[in-house]
């Protein structure tokens, strides 16, 4: 079991609710994932009017953990906002803190971030903050409150997968006791199984499901992956090596005359 915020949950894969064909697919993709927690933009949906009130009615009937994001904000005023909005909405205290700071690659502005969750977790939200894999800005979020991380591997949408191994390895050895999501930038499932072998405890995935060819497929194949991942951590993985070890043991083979 996985707990976030003192609430468990069995399955590792966060899937986003975005840009998928229509929302029978999407709430397919949902039931094949197994996921038990969605996240769903207030600002995307809310300006689509009464298609945006049936697609949070969608939501809700699929029985899923809702994990509102602050999607499309870029200052701290403007993610206060939104994340008190869809408290109201949706009657959680979790939020999904994302402050864009570059247009290009949809980083996250590190220095808003954390001004923004320190407001955010004194007025009583539980915040998951989408972040990079720095360390001193991790070590920042954790004393503004968070008691999780969101780190990205690539940037959103991107597809490239780990770009920064190391920097997610070092990520996990500096907080060992911290649960650790990847956010942004995993775009197949071999990516998922990648770091989830690293230790990380989940991930959370959009484009690389929505914009699948089958998404709903798409969906179960990282479910999959992500749960072969973390039972590869748990079993201790080999590490590689640089010469050749072979498997079968050389003293007392048999000798042919």
């Amino acid at each position: 079991m996985l707990t976030l915020y003192d609430r468990q949950v069995s399955s590792r894969l966060l899937l986003g609710t975005a840009r998928y064909p229509s929302p029978a697919i999407l709430a397919e993709a949902v039931r094949r994932s197994a996921t038990e927690i969605v996240t769903v933009s207030l600002r995307r949906e809310t300006a689509g009017g009464k298609a945006g009130g049936a697609f949070f009615e969608l939501i809700r009937e699929l029985g899923v953990h809702i994990l509102p994001n602050t999607a499309g904000c870029h200052s701290v005023s403007e993610a206060v906002l939104t994340a008190k909005m869809a408290r109201e909405v949706f009657r959680t205290n979790w939020i999904k803190l994302e402050l864009i700071g570059h247009h290009d690659t949809l980083q996250p502005d590190v220095f808003q971030l954390v001004e923004a969750a320190k407001i955010l977790c004194d007025d009583g939200f539980e915040v998951f903050p989408y972040t990079t894999d720095d360390l001193v800005v991790g070590e920042r979020l954790l004393q503004a409150g968070c008691k999780l991380l969101m780190p990205w591997c690539a940037p959103i949408g991107s597809a490239m997968g780990p770009q920064n191994v190391a920097a997610l390895k070092s990520m996990r050895a500096e907080f060992p006791d911290i649960p650790l999501i990847v956010d942004a930038g995993i775009g197949r499932p071999s990516h998922a199984v990648q770091v989830m072998e690293l230790g990380y405890d989940a991930v959370l995935l959009n484009t690389a499901v929505a914009g699948a060819g089958d998404p709903a497929m798409m969906a179960e194949a990282f479910a999959r992956a992500i749960e072969a991942g973390h039972l590869a951590f748990q079993a201790g993985p080999l590490e590689p090596r640089d010469m050749a070890v072979p498997s079968t043991p050389i003293i007392g083979k048999g000798v042919f005359a």
